[in-house]
């Protein structure tokens, strides 16, 4: 498909070309300031347009009249000019329903668009929520792109209490939405559209959520990832610096080999790598409620399993050659000796975070 983006180097205006260009589509990009024959050009060629540019923070507010309102008009008037039948789908703002220059710019905008619509061509208007993500500017009009830039770089946050809960939605889930109507998954035609899922925060609870995600970072415990968190950890991650990106991992070293723990996590144990150097054996001790799972990533081992109380002795030879995983029970002595001729490298899934107070580690040789 071949799909006009106007405003298409803005925060939304990225997001969706990368997104659409990773579909297959072919994108033209077009942006105010750009000659307009490029955009009559890209009219008379694509399949879709997707309406983004637009102005929301300009010097002087008599800027949104050209930027939202005039530049639309010119958009129609190209696209009747030009004979298109290219469906447009026009990004507005909750704003609209509110009585300031932008959202009265937005308004208008919409009228225009509403009445085209009436003439016979397509046109979606959607009322975007605030939209964050990666890419968004920081110090502009997203308070999660500020904040995630300050905390990344360790600058000190403002919290305006006044300002109690804001609707969000988040710019994977804006694409989408976009995506479903250009390829006809949106089949009840409205009059205005809205992206879901949204979530409406606590700005207060915001800023205590991100400062969070900048300790369990620094404490390397991975926090929990599901709707609305994880959305916006992928988006704080999104604002360091490369340089900023590493984590120091510190190793438990002897003759034996080592021992590092790579990550923990809040409520589902945590992981470590065990390298053990060829003839070592390492383990012969138990947990009484601690799991855990083997899985030889590089080297070749044996590790030797034995239920308390019974005399059997179960061995399994491990490589990484033929990846595989050993659960650890319970009640169960066992250890893992390197049978290779190079060092052995063995990823462990523990259940619980290790505890140096109440570590669950018993010593106990094999066959006692």
């Amino acid at each position: 498909m071949k799909i006009l983006v106007t405003g298409s180097n803005g925060f939304i205006g990225k997001n969706l070309c990368v997104w659409l260009k990773n579909k297959g589509n072919e994108i033209f990009e077009f942006d105010q300031g750009l000659p307009e024959n490029d955009l009559i050009k890209f009219i008379n060629s694509c399949d879709f347009i997707i309406h983004l540019a637009g102005i929301n923070r300009p010097i002087d507010p008599s800027e949104f009249l050209n930027g939202n309102v005039n530049f639309t008009k010119k958009l129609i008037d190209l696209v009747e000019l030009t004979n298109s039948k290219a469906p447009i789908i026009f990004s507005s703002s909750t704003q609209a329903l509110l009585d300031n220059p932008y959202g009265r710019s937005k308004k208008m905008a919409e009228d225009q668009l509403f009445e085209f619509a009436q003439k016979g061509h397509k046109v979606y208007i959607f009322r975007l929520y605030n939209v964050f993500g990666k890419w968004c500017k920081p110090n502009y009009n997203s308070v999660i792109a500020t904040w995630c830039y300050d905390i990344s770089h360790n600058i000190p946050i403002f919290v305006n209490k006044d300002h109690c809960k804001v609707d969000f939605v988040y710019i994977d889930d804006v694409c989408s939405e976009f995506e479903k109507i250009m390829l006809g998954k949106q089949i009840i035609f409205q009059k205005i559209y809205y992206v879901e899922p949204h979530y409406k925060v606590d700005i207060t609870k915001l800023s205590v959520l991100l400062n969070s995600f900048k300790e369990s970072r620094n404490r390397n415990i991975l926090v929990k990832q599901n709707g609305f968190s994880k959305k916006l950890y992928a988006t704080f991650l999104s604002y360091f610096e490369p340089s900023d990106l590493s984590i120091q991992l510190f190793s438990h070293s002897d003759d034996r080999g080592s021992f590092t723990e790579i990550l923990k996590t809040l409520n589902y144990g945590q992981f470590s790598v065990n390298l053990v150097h060829p003839g070592i054996t390492k383990g012969n001790h138990f947990h009484m409620t601690k799991c855990e799972k083997y899985i030889v990533i590089d080297g070749e081992c044996e590790i030797r399993l034995q239920k308390l109380g019974d005399t059997q002795i179960t061995s399994y030879r491990c490589s990484g050659q033929q990846l595989f995983s050993i659960d650890i029970p319970p009640g169960f002595v066992h250890s893992i000796t390197n049978v290779g001729q190079k060092d052995s490298f063995v990823l462990i899934w523990a259940s619980e975070n290790y505890d140096s107070t109440n570590s669950d580690t018993f010593p106990l040789c094999m066959g006692s």
